[in-house]
């Protein structure tokens, strides 16, 4: 009988590196919401990923920075646990031979893990192959890596190379998941991610980090193929929520155009989604707010 090998992984680094694209990239559809902008992902996410012989799952993980907020405070306490409890952690960085202070940050924080740690050196689509050495020589004088691997996650480029190399260092051990579920996520926390995460490419560059959404209620709609999808994008200030809404109710328009398309995909039905917008004032800051946002420490 072939054995069968399980283990966690983590993926970590700075914000903004391309932690939840790699991720999607390995399971080969969409788990974690993307985008340009940093410290999109506030939650640890698993996705699963099953073959004949291994299942590892991935820990996608906020973006490793000194935190200014009580929200803040939760993400880096999210990255510790899910540093401290893996079998093998993917540091992820840019092809750049320059180490930033805050690559040298969150390379810190790795210092105090017994976890192998890989360096993945993502967005290898963007250098010529020759600038990736001096690279890998800079990084090599900071942390003894247990493997080096450069990928692109966006093309796709050596990922595959990635998980051969991940199942070397996995145990033997049990299936944790059913062999068809990709990710332990609840449905009613995807949907708030997609609507959050089209607010995030839509809008301005102050508002995203002071917006947090919540799904109010999903219930399928009784004799038809429909879901009624009820959310409430919370925000910071009035004029936050004018420039969300946008002239005409335009700009809440296109966010739920778009994030009904991906949710439509997620549930394998048609849904009818409603979207209001409402001002919670200095809501990373409230204990009680973040916990009602699905931001516990106890999820942690």
């Amino acid at each position: 009988m072939e054995k069968f090998y399980s283990g966690f992984v983590t993926l970590a680094g700075k914000p903004n590196v391309g932690k939840s694209t790699l991720m999607n990239c390995l399971m080969g559809e969409k788990i974690a919401i993307t985008s340009y902008k940093p410290q999109t992902t506030r939650n640890k996410i698993h996705a699963i990923l099953t073959r004949d012989n291994f299942q590892m799952i991935f820990i996608d993980t906020p973006g490793i920075h000194k935190p200014k907020s009580k929200l803040g405070t939760f993400m880096m306490r999210s990255v510790e646990n899910a540093l401290s409890q893996v079998d093998v952690c993917l540091f992820l960085v840019e092809p750049y031979e320059k180490i930033s202070e805050r690559d040298r940050f969150a390379l810190n924080k790795l210092k105090k893990v017994d976890t192998p740690v890989f360096l993945v050196i993502n967005k290898i689509d963007t250098v010529e192959k020759s600038k990736l050495l001096a690279v890998i020589d800079e990084y090599s004088k900071l942390y003894d890596f247990a493997e080096v691997i450069p990928v692109s996650a966006l093309k796709g480029q050596n990922t595959d190379e990635l998980i051969k190399n991940i199942l070397k260092y996995l145990p033997e051990g049990p299936m944790y998941f059913p062999e068809d579920m990709v990710t332990d996520q609840p449905e009613r926390q995807i949907v708030s991610e997609i609507v959050r995460e089209k607010a995030l490419l839509l809008l301005k560059e102050e508002i995203p980090h002071g917006i947090a959404v919540e799904v109010n209620s999903m219930k399928k709609r009784e004799g038809r193929d429909l879901v009624d999808v009820e959310v409430t994008i919370y925000c910071e200030k009035d004029t936050h929520k004018g420039i969300i809404i946008g002239k005409r109710g335009e700009m809440l328009k296109k966010i739920g155009m778009r994030a009904r398309q991906d949710a439509e995909n997620l549930l394998g039905s048609p849904i009818y989604l409603k979207i209001w917008v409402k001002v919670k004032k200095d809501w990373r800051d409230s204990d009680f707010l973040l916990k009602n946002f699905g931001y516990d420490k106890k999820n942690i």
